[in-house]
């Protein structure tokens, strides 16, 4: 049977579907995201909880989990995602080419960086495979990918010396935004959208806070006045969004630039700081919300217990909509079709999901 519904699995299920409609770029519910009113967006969400889960798999100090228990599991965590990750892509390389043909616009080809794939196909595919070069709004997979093959050596440093675990992170982090370091892309010139290097902080703060000792143990004894420190910069986080994020000029900060601006690629602190402020004051709100609106929380969760499957539902559909939105006229009455039809898809997936895991069925 599921298990019943959780903080974690409603909000990575709120996650999913913010992502999904965030995918379709100009979308009227857009607004009504979070991202509308945060510096950060359901990205980080999504990279938190899968560290957060991750704290599951490895186990407590009284009953650790047998390491190589840890290490295969995430291991096929990792080769799974990978898996997803290439049937996505090579969908979505079909569906713009479809639609290119059944359109007569060959501009179809290049959205999303995916014009090398059709003018550079050898070395693209390459590429594809290697991870090295990625579509656009189908590149946050690679990442996760790259945080679980280095999961397992996450969790020996936290078996073997814990209290490195997070100090070692932030190093990394620190030293991806000085240098700074980066992933390159391949064929195409660039880097990947999300750097591994910096995002892994995200990943192990997750890991960390979700534990009931250590400073997840701090932080929980601590919570309500966490809460009221936050509080401040997630207001002054809203006025900043709403204002367009005028307040920092990138040309007048001094160096390294990246301490100092709000990008999405390397995480920056600015973004850092400002989520988990924002996971500090709404993590008071998942019982209320759970006392509510039941019926609500028990689809999110149920999106969210299989994240994986909904996900890679969510980036086909989003691509769908995105081309939906291009050939027909547009306005709110295509919008909501294209929410409700793509949410409703997305619980589908996930209650066929369930469903198999009932039944028993051969994957």
């Amino acid at each position: 049977m599921p298990r019943a519904p959780n903080a974690v699995d409603f909000w990575r299920g709120f996650a999913l579907v913010s992502i999904f409609i965030n995918h379709v770029p100009g979308i009227f519910y857009d607004q009504f995201t979070h991202r509308a009113v945060s510096i950060s967006d359901s990205a980080e969400l999504f990279v938190f909880l899968a560290g957060w889960s991750m704290h599951y798999v490895i186990g407590n100090p009284t009953r650790p989990t047998p390491m190589h228990h840890v290490v295969f599991r995430l291991g096929g965590r990792a080769v799974a995602l990978y898996a997803a990750h290439m049937m996505i892509v090579m969908l979505a390389i079909a569906i713009l080419a479809s639609t290119a043909r059944l359109l007569d616009n060959p501009l179809l080809l290049e959205w999303h960086n995916a014009a090398a794939v059709f003018y550079r196909p050898i070395e693209t595919h390459i590429g594809i495979a290697l991870l090295s070069h990625q579509l656009g709004y189908f590149d946050i997979l690679p990442l996760y990918v790259a945080l679980m093959l280095v999961a397992p050596l996450l969790a020996i440093i936290d078996r073997a010396v814990p209290k490195l675990l997070l100090p070692a992170s932030f190093a990394l982090y620190l030293a991806s935004l000085v240098v700074p370091l980066t992933i390159p892309a391949w064929p195409v010139e660039g880097q990947w959208f999300f750097n591994p290097l910096s995002w892994q902080f995200i990943f192990v703060l997750g890991l960390v806070l979700g534990r009931d000792w250590g400073i997840g143990r701090w932080v929980r004894q601590h919570i309500a006045l966490i809460r009221w420190a936050a509080l401040p910069i997630v207001i002054v986080g809203m006025i900043f969004v709403l204002t367009g994020g005028t307040w920092i000029d990138p040309t007048e900060v001094p160096e390294p630039k990246l301490l100092f601006i709000n990008g999405k690629t390397f995480a920056t602190p600015i973004r850092v700081i400002q989520f988990l402020a924002l996971v500090a004051v709404m993590s008071i709100v998942y019982p209320y919300i759970a006392r509510a609106i039941p019926t609500v929380v028990g689809i999110l969760a149920m999106l969210g217990r299989n994240s994986l499957e909904v996900f890679c539902a969510a980036s086909i559909l989003s691509l769908v909509g995105q081309i939906m939105r291009y050939a027909l006229p547009d306005g709110v009455w295509l919008d909501t079709l294209l929410v409700t039809g793509g949410v409703s898809l997305m619980g589908m997936v996930a209650w066929l999901s369930e469903w198999r895991a009932r039944a028993g069925t051969p994957v």
